[in-house]
């Protein structure tokens, strides 16, 4: 049976509204997805071919016109699956740390609008705790614990990002763990982001330890949370990411505040604040 839309609106609701550029619209049973305009389906990007072309080419015309110069197209794949999947790991990630409801979202169920920071989704079932209100509801997984839930998580993440990491990955130039550790830095950053604005980042960073620790296949490194000391004093929270974003080849002179090439000198002089580019 459908699951119903209020199992996950309320957390993509406070998503939104600490985020603005991103809003989540849960689709109800038998609610067509949305098409036209800028909206392209996950199994579309995940098919590779005109579809996937059409999405790059968007990142191929915004380097151009942002930093005029033209980036290679392994470097063009790059940022437009940095764009896809940052705010699609949300999907999974903000249910499980708001209400410990982990959504379950094959690329056949999800919509998204970049232009307008949009995504609509219509998920197949959720995973729950058991003194959960929402475990006796179509469509609920009841898991016994924490960590069992925590499973839950990887493994809807895997099942949704492992076709686009495919489409993906011979135009990136990257198989692989390569390609499992820019999605292990997704989860991370993502959540970490958004936990900073809803004012939970030290929740945040304690449970994607826990959800990564660094042995959790396929995904290919861990949190790696690491808390350098500022100049006068202060503990400023930061992590080495387990894949690079590229944007080096751009702009020399500019590396984001977690890439490995960034030394923590430069750390502490940028705010180790993450981004959704």
């Amino acid at each position: 049976m459908p699951v119903s839309p209020s199992v996950t609106a309320d957390a993509y609701a406070r998503l939104t509204e600490a985020h603005p550029g991103l809003a989540v619209t849960v689709l109800g049973p038998g609610e067509q997805a949305p098409r036209g305009g800028g909206w392209v389906t996950a199994a579309r990007l995940a098919r590779g071919g005109p579809g996937l072309d059409a999405f790059l080419a968007w990142d191929d015309a915004q380097v151009l016109r942002d930093y005029g110069v033209r980036a290679r197209p392994d470097v063009v794949a790059s940022f437009g699956l940095h764009r896809y999947a940052w705010p699609a790991c949300l999907l999974f990630t903000v249910p499980w740390f708001l209400h410990r409801r982990v959504p379950r979202l094959p690329v056949t169920h999800v919509s998204y609008d970049r232009t307008a920071g949009r995504m609509a989704v219509q998920p197949v079932a959720f995973g729950c705790l058991p003194d959960d209100p929402a475990a006796g509801r179509p469509g609920a997984r009841v898991v016994p614990d924490e960590e069992a839930l925590r499973a839950e998580v990887r493994a809807a993440v895997a099942e949704h990002l492992e076709p686009v990491l495919a489409a993906f990955g011979p135009r990136m130039r990257r198989r692989g763990r390569a390609l499992w550790g820019m999605a292990t830095d997704e989860i991370v950053e993502g959540l970490w982001y958004v936990a900073r604005l809803l004012g939970e980042e030290r929740r945040a960073m304690r449970e994607l330890e826990l959800l990564l620790p660094g042995a959790t296949r396929p995904y290919a490194g861990s949190a790696a949370f690491r808390e350098p000391t500022g100049p006068d004093g202060e503990v400023l929270p930061t992590r080495d990411r387990a894949s690079c974003c590229m944007f080096y080849t751009v702009r020399p002179e500019d590396t984001c505040a977690t890439c490995p090439r960034t030394c923590d000198a430069d750390r502490v002089a940028k705010p180790a604040a993450t981004t959704a580019a």
